[in-house]
């Protein structure tokens, strides 16, 4: 079956300056980890979207038969010695069918993710956008 690579953009808004985010592969390694400013930091994931709307690529992890999420990886996850050692999950499976259309034509669809979790360290576990996917 083809497929198209489109780009999705993973922005975190508030990430903890000085600790070390990144993609994480599916073997669990660290891909473009860089250590957070004050400033938001964005990764832009590269996904195969298959002519039947499933998301796959290197990035892209499955549970059951349609959830599909990308891992970023913190701190220690992401290769840095670190109090950190965190993953944040995001769902790239309920991304609308109209903003995928956008995004095979070659437009970056972009998610704004929150940084900090409730006790002040990186948000972790299953993310959710802070506003709607949207086109950049």
């Amino acid at each position: 079956m083809a497929g198209s690579t489109i780009t999705l953009r993973l922005t975190i808004a508030d990430p903890v300056a000085g600790v070390a985010y990144s993609l994480q592969d599916k073997a669990n390694m660290p891909v473009e980890p860089r250590v957070a400013g004050d400033a938001p930091i964005s990764f832009d994931v590269p996904v195969t979207l298959s002519d039947d709307g499933r998301l796959t690529g290197l990035f892209v992890r499955r549970e059951g038969p349609s959830r599909r999420f990308v891992y970023i990886a913190i701190g220690t996850s992401a290769g840095q010695h670190s109090e950190w050692s965190r993953r944040a999950k995001i769902d790239v499976h309920d991304i609308p069918a109209d903003l995928l259309a956008l995004a095979r034509d070659g437009r970056v669809l972009e998610a704004i993710l929150p940084g900090r979790a409730r006790d002040g360290g990186p948000a972790c576990a299953t993310v959710r956008p802070l506003q709607a996917w949207r086109v950049v």
